[in-house]
């Protein structure tokens, strides 16, 4: 007797997310830390100095974590309302603040009260940034103006008022001690030098400024506004080098990892989105429950900080490999214990045993080996196989139909068997690889039960179902062969031009050959 062969598979390619060097390093960070605030978190800043704490600005409080604590190690609440954009100077040592009364505060990091108080504008700031040269520091507010200060003599040293709309974002230069940018709702981005009175250029973004980022090199820029993320080529006169439109709602904060390599975008689509600066193009994203509002990323990229409007801050550290050196690992047999005897070839003396190798079928297998054609079909219509493997189901009823034995596994079935089965043939019948067998079972079904069509509403709707999955399909082929039927006269239109063009060149050297000859 001939040993039982397990039914084929047919295994079908599936389409997945293309495995790169990016997606493994950005994939490569523990499970996040959810930390909630006050309120919405509108910045987060990483001390550039170790051990690289990061000061959070929500409500009416500056919060400073260290890098894996989840509860804040000092807190500036010196605020009588909102806070906004506490950022740390190149040193680490002093951090500034804007307020909703229009004051700008500035810190030590290690006492508690204001070193500094600075009063100019007249509606809220919500930027605040340092100079290079460490004793300036430079502003914007809701008042339309960008101011200058001296740090020393809490003193306005200049004031811009160029913009026509709140001034909500801006960076300054870590080439040149003097220039500073801003970004406005006004739809501009202004780029100052604090040796003139006025802006030195003018970039027009075309949607209100969220947030500007200015590379390493001076000579790049990157602004951010509505759906759009813009590279400005400095160097050129703000020439607009590419726009980026991968977000579906508007882009919040940029940040830019330690190598100036990578470039990150949130936005209030929950997504951050990761390019690559040479190419521009997403390499790879992260989703996120809320609208994200703030993002930072560590000096050593060893974690990503997001702020969200629900509150929330999201903490995510990389994965570190733990060595453990006093730990002496068993001794594993070498490879040769393994392979040992496998190349040897049998003498002709030799009697060779051949060991039996044990086949484990599947339920379905068993089923078929015994000739259970219902029970067979019934193992493979369970939930876990028609949803996640629904070529197994397919198989099976192919090799039912091969045996002739499919028409009597379908009948004979009660009103919840037959609605699982037309459930199944409903969804998969429109996809081509299952087209031609479920085609013949939804034949040998609508065959068997169509006397007790209108005895049950439940298997009547199924058989709609059906009916219009069908019904749409035919739909879709009739206006593809439409389109290929279009496709087919313009290609043959195309065709008798080009024949058309060859007969005259070739007519026209003829001529000419014959002239040549005739003057000979």
């Amino acid at each position: 007797m001939a040993a039982y062969k397990p039914v084929v598979v047919q295994a079908c390619p599936k389409l997945g997310e293309k495995i790169t060097q990016d997606t493994l390093y950005w994939r490569g960070y523990k499970t996040p830390v959810q930390i909630k605030e006050f309120g919405a978190v509108n910045k987060i800043d990483f001390s550039p100095v170790p051990p690289y704490n990061y000061a959070v600005t929500a409500s009416s409080r500056i919060h400073i974590y260290g890098r894996y604590s989840q509860e804040p190690i000092k807190t500036f609440s010196r605020f009588g309302d909102a806070a906004y954009c506490a950022t740390y100077r190149d040193d680490g040592r002093l951090l500034a603040a804007g307020s909703e009364d229009g004051s700008i505060r500035l810190f030590d990091v290690g006492g508690k009260a204001p070193l500094r108080q600075f009063e100019g504008h007249t509606k809220p700031v919500h930027l605040v940034g340092f100079l290079s040269d460490k004793y300036r520091i430079f502003s914007g507010g809701d008042d339309y103006s960008s101011n200058l200060w001296d740090i020393p003599s809490a003193t306005e040293i200049i004031s811009y008022s160029e913009h026509t709309d709140y001034v909500r974002c801006g960076c300054a230069s870590k080439v040149n001690a003097d220039v500073f940018i801003t970004g406005s709702y006004d739809h501009t981005v202004k780029l100052f030098d604090a040796r003139t009175k006025s802006s030195v250029m003018t970039i027009e973004h075309g949607h209100p400024v969220e947030s500007v980022l200015l590379f390493p090199s001076g000579g790049l820029l990157v602004s951010a506004g509505g759906r759009y993320v813009k590279v400005w080529d400095v160097l050129k006169g703000g020439q607009l080098l590419v726009s980026l439109k991968n977000h579906h709602k508007t882009v919040t904060c940029l940040c830019l990892n330690s190598s100036g390599q990578r470039l990150l975008s949130g936005s209030l689509d929950r997504h951050v989105k990761i390019y690559s600066t040479t190419s521009y193009k997403v390499v790879h994203s992260f989703n996120y429950a809320t609208s994200i509002l703030s993002l930072a990323l560590s000096p050593e990229d060893e974690t990503i900080v997001v702020g969200m409007t629900n509150g929330v801050l999201n903490v995510k550290h990389r994965k570190t490999e733990e060595k453990n050196e006093n730990s002496q690992k068993k001794r594993q047999p070498a490879y040769r214990t393994y392979v040992k005897g496998r190349t040897y070839m049998p003498k002709q003396e030799d009697f060779c045993v051949s060991k039996p190798v044990k086949r484990v079928l599947r339920k379905y297998d068993k089923l078929l080996r015994s000739f259970q054609s219902s029970k067979a079909l019934d193992a493979v219509l369970e939930p876990p196989i028609m949803l996640h493997t629904p070529e197994v189901t397919v198989a099976v009823m192919q090799e039912l139909h091969r045996r002739g034995t499919l028409r009597s596994a379908l009948a004979g079935r009660d009103e919840k068997q037959v609605n699982l089965l037309l459930t199944f043939v409903a969804r998969r019948v429109i996809e081509p690889r299952f087209t031609p067998v479920l085609v013949t079972v939804a034949d040998m079904i609508t065959d068997i039960y169509q006397p007790v069509v209108g005895q049950s509403a439940i298997v009547d709707k199924q058989f709609l179902k059906l009916q219009q999955a069908i019904g749409k399909e035919i739909d879709y082929q009739e206006e593809l062969l439409e389109v290929l039927g279009m496709m087919d006269t313009l290609f043959a239109t195309f065709t008798k031009k080009r024949d058309t063009c060859l007969e005259e060149n070739k007519s026209n050297g003829v001529t000419e050959i014959i002239e040549t000859n005739r003057n000979y």
